[in-house]
């Protein structure tokens, strides 16, 4: 997939909208894991750090969570959250 990156914009939001598209997608659904920084890495063709960065973007919006030791999962989103209380 690295050659579908557009060196012209930061690569790191590129990775982090691949990641974002995929949790919005389903592919990645509520509670799913998401690839590593060193998967990430492989995948897309980047340095270890533009992996982090994306994560660490993703992390920022909400739309995914650390465990430490564990490592990154699919955040539950507010309005989902909400829904699930509604319906009790």
């Amino acid at each position: 997939m690295s050659s579908e990156l557009d060196r012209t914009r930061p690569v790191w939001r590129q990775v982090a909208a691949a990641i974002a598209t995929r949790i919005a997608d389903g592919e990645y659904p509520v509670g799913a894991r998401v690839p590593s920084v060193v998967e990430l890495s492989t995948e897309f063709g980047v340095a270890t750090s533009t992996a982090q960065k994306a994560l660490a973007h993703l992390k920022a919006e909400g739309l995914i969570r650390a465990e430490v030791g564990l490592g990154s999962f699919v955040a539950e989103r507010p309005a989902e959250r909400a829904n699930e209380v509604e319906a009790q």
